[in-house]
């Protein structure tokens, strides 16, 4: 497998011939939105209204739409297809209030032609995925999912689709991660299938019907995107989501090029492409097909919704409208810290972060006096970062939109040990189940192999005993085998019932005044 950087925007061309009869397809897309349907601060936050005023703030669904409508207005007569790559669910008080129906209306005011399933769209169950397949007017898409076991979801989960676009049919596959098992709730009906196997076959059996332009519409992250780019026949195309990477085709600071051009076995490039998060940036996709379908170019570029792009009057008076009943929630003031609290997802599923320390540290204090000695809080359910001054309780639950709540278990330190080399195992993935620990400190070796990366386990100052009973505190999503853990799923005098997250960690703050970010060393990392 190879792949290669672009790095301009003029795109590359992949033949030198050129075909009689050229087409031309337009896709303009969005990916991982996490329910940031008002506008968001640099942290991916909830934007401040005096922010949003003074243009310090970028995304929201009204600029989304505005965007996309100016898009559509300038390519009008020409091939436009508009798509969602997953994970509209999860990450702001609009869907812990409204719980999906909020990013369905949107959407549907917005026009996409088609979505792919995110893990998070499983965060209610199977019941929270129909409900956005039965609200929205376009296909919902996943090809990997058999849920012809569920008497929820069977016959409601399209594997593929095909749109026509100017007379030209355009077909769209899509595969969903795999491990969504452990980073969400799909019941155990939902069986899932190797990635670039369900692929390989829903790409045949579209060709098959005579189909020869065939796009990924996939949520499986990056990397994954081009081992499928690099190992799947006959798809032309990927637009991504899942592992929020901002693809770029002139920012220095991108995490890659737009497109991401990956080298199949026979020399055929296949452009791959992703437009980070949140809202913050609307992807567009130029693909050229001679008359077999193959791609002849490709060229686009992630383009930037700051204060430049006005926001939509009617979706912003609906998101205001929206906001009414939970705006005292989130303005109210709990407490205050001296500098910013750094929390995002590039620094907490990698090493030790303040936002984690501050997270666990907060669970730990909760219930010291229970016999509690260790606090595990996994990267991923950590989702934004806070700025220096007041902090509101809407920051809290943007950091902590889950509902989890403080979960109290008795594990050995064998159950330990195995739980850290979970937690590390996946670190080049940006996996969530990086762990984030109180009461206790360790050594990540990465060099070394998954299920041997740990080593230096100290809990309160003192060696690990492996056969020693200890008390944990964890949220409920790890204590029963979220992100991997399913070694706490056994776990002895399990209590899941305690306070909400979000409630703790507001609350550590409050009592310790003007709180001040730190790390210090319990985690250290060895490349």
């Amino acid at each position: 497998m190879s792949y290669r950087l672009l790095a301009g925007a003029a795109g590359l061309a992949l033949s030198a011939g050129v075909a009689q009869a050229e087409y031309t397809l337009h896709v303009i897309h969005i990916n991982d939105l996490h329910s940031r349907i008002e506008p968001i601060n640099r942290f991916d936050s909830t934007c401040s209204a005096e922010d949003n005023a003074e243009g310090k703030c970028f995304g929201g669904v009204a600029r989304v739409k505005t965007m996309i409508d100016e898009l559509r207005a300038e390519l009008d007569g020409e091939n436009v297809i508009v798509v969602d790559a997953g994970d509209q669910y999860q990450g702001s008080l609009m869907y812990t209030t409204y719980k999906g129906d909020v990013e369905a209306e949107m959407m549907e005011k917005i026009g996409f032609d088609v979505m792919a399933v995110g893990n998070h769209e499983f965060d209610d169950g199977d019941e929270g995925l129909l409900k956005l397949i039965e609200t929205v007017s376009f296909p919902v898409v996943s090809g990997n999912l058999d849920v012809s076991q569920s008497n929820i979801l069977a016959d409601k989960v399209q594997p593929h689709v095909v749109l026509e676009v100017d007379g030209e049919r355009i077909g769209i596959v899509s595969a969903l991660a795999i491990d969504t098992v452990e980073t969400s709730s799909p019941s155990e009906a939902v069986i899932f299938q190797p990635e670039i196997d369900s692929l390989a076959a829903d790409v045949e059996t579209l060709t098959d019907a005579g189909v020869t332009k065939i796009i990924g519409l996939n949520h499986v992250g990056l990397p994954k995107d081009i081992e499928i780019a690099a190992a799947v026949p006959g798809i032309d195309a990927i637009v991504g989501g899942h592992s929020h990477s901002y693809l770029s085709a002139s920012d220095p600071d991108r995490d890659g090029a737009y497109p991401t051009f990956v080298s199949q076995q026979d020399g055929t490039l296949v452009p791959v492409v992703q437009a980070y998060a949140y809202s913050k940036y609307v992807g567009h996709l130029e693909l050229t097909f001679d008359d077999d379908g193959n791609v002849t170019h490709a060229q686009g570029d992630t383009i930037l919704l700051d204060a430049s792009v006005a926001e939509d009057p009617e979706i912003e008076d609906r998101v205001a409208e929206l906001a009414g009943p939970i705006e005292d929630m989130k303005t109210q003031v709990m407490a205050a810290t001296a500098e910013a609290i750094e929390g995002s997802r590039e620094v907490c599923r990698t090493m030790e972060c303040p936002m984690g320390n501050l997270v666990a540290d907060a669970m730990l204090d909760r219930v010291k006096d229970q016999g509690i000695q260790v606090a595990i809080q996994n990267g991923g359910g950590l989702r934004a970062s806070i700025d220096a001054g007041e902090v509101t309780m809407g920051e809290v639950l943007t950091v902590l939109p889950f509902q989890n709540t403080l979960s109290t278990f008795e594990v050995t330190g064998d159950q330990i040990l195995a739980a850290l080399e979970n937690g590390v195992s996946r670190v080049a993935d940006g996996a969530g189940r990086f762990p984030q620990v109180a009461g206790m400190s360790f050594t990540v070796d990465l060099s070394q192999e998954p299920g041997n990366r740990i080593s230096d386990v100290m809990i309160n100052g003192a060696p690990i005993d492996l056969a020693a009973t200890y008390g944990a505190v964890s949220n409920n999503y790890v204590r029963n085998g979220g992100d991997g853990y399913a070694m706490f799923r056994d776990a002895r005098n399990a209590y899941d019932f305690g306070p909400d997250l979000a409630d703790v960690m507001a609350e550590f703050l409050a009592e310790t005044g003007p709180y001040t970010p730190y790390t210090d060393g319990r985690i250290t990392v060895k490349q």
